[in-house]
């Protein structure tokens, strides 16, 4: 579906015009047109492609979807693929993952939106704000659009440091430590989703700065180092938050264990307890004749008496090494 289709010039928005249009204003020589697709069909795809000359094999990744993150040239054009995450309802929240694929010329921006109901409205509103900067043409809106993309991410790591304080605080409580594990595995789950964008996007876009850079970055080398820094600081985060929550998981394991532990002393003070009654009752229940208690007046009593005051002691020692 079609968002929108603007022609910019000198930094300034000259018109919105049809897609049939395109190729009368791509060619003045200070102009370039941004179009904005959501859930391109193929149809729309191949429109856009017959306008700008895009290349089929990148029109190909856009059709497909799921690509992996990247940063590509083709000759005088780049194709850049960035993942859209967002978080949906509940608790914990779960990712969905979305894309965006940016097609970028000389004098052309086509970025298409797929599987996300979070559009970029408020980039081309910041790009019309700022007609010094849009002056740079297509380098610089598809450096706010990668902006926008990674800006979206540190809601979702500040999110994860959250849960994981709370997953955290509640290691000690005494039988959650299975519940933990559960919450730190599908913590760790989400944790790879944000991952796996942020780290090839980080390889690609540093391809943008420094050394050998598309012509069409070299007047915002600068803002796609800013980028490359941000990207940088979230990788770096996720690494963090993957070491805490492997340490974090093998020390509930342990606090498993430990909790086994402690059953398995209850359960063991008690079979000696009930040990000695066992041990006394199968001793008077043999039938030989001559046992010389079995007539004694009192042998019932006393021997009930000897047996409770057995397992008494035994308790008061097992409570005190903590085992009951």
């Amino acid at each position: 579906m079609l968002i929108n289709c603007v022609v910019y010039e000198d930094g300034t928005k000259l018109a919105d015009i049809p897609v049939s249009e395109i190729s009368e204003y791509a060619s003045l020589p200070r102009c370039f047109v941004w179009v904005a697709l959501r859930d391109a069909t193929p149809e729309e795809l191949a429109e856009v492609q017959a306008e700008f000359g895009l290349h089929p094999l990148a029109v190909e990744d856009a059709h497909n979807g799921h690509q992996r993150p990247k940063v590509e040239e083709y000759a005088d054009s780049l194709f850049v693929v960035m993942h859209l995450l967002e978080a949906g309802a509940g608790e914990p929240a779960t990712l969905t993952v979305g894309e965006l694929d940016v097609f970028v010329g000389r004098n052309y921006v086509v970025s298409v939106r797929n599987r996300s109901d979070h559009g970029f409205t408020e980039v081309r509103e910041r790009c019309e704000r700022e007609p010094e900067l849009l002056k740079n043409g297509p380098g610089f809106v598809l450096y706010a659009l990668m902006d926008a993309v990674v800006d979206r991410y540190f809601p979702i790591i500040d999110a994860f440091e959250d849960e994981l304080d709370t997953i955290e605080q509640r290691i000690f409580t005494k039988g959650a430590a299975r519940d933990s594990i559960k919450r730190l595995y599908e913590l760790k789950q989400r944790l790879t989703l944000l991952k796996h964008a942020v780290a090839p996007l980080l390889e690609g876009t540093g391809k943008l700065h420094g050394g050998r850079v598309p012509q069409i970055c070299v007047s915002t080398q600068e803002y796609f180092r800013d980028v490359v820094d941000h990207l940088s600081r979230i990788n770096n985060t996720i690494d963090s938050i993957r070491d805490t929550i492997g340490t974090a998981i093998h020390v509930n394991l342990s606090m498993v264990t430990i909790e086994d532990g402690e059953v398995t002393k209850r359960l063991a003070a008690w079979a000696a307890i009930f040990a000695v009654c066992t041990a006394f009752a199968g001793l008077w229940g043999m039938n030989f004749e001559h046992m010389p208690e079995l007539k004694w007046r009192y042998g019932y009593a006393a021997a009930l008496a000897l047996i409770a005051s057995l397992c008494a002691y035994l308790y008061y020692r097992f409570r005190r090494a903590g085992w009951v």
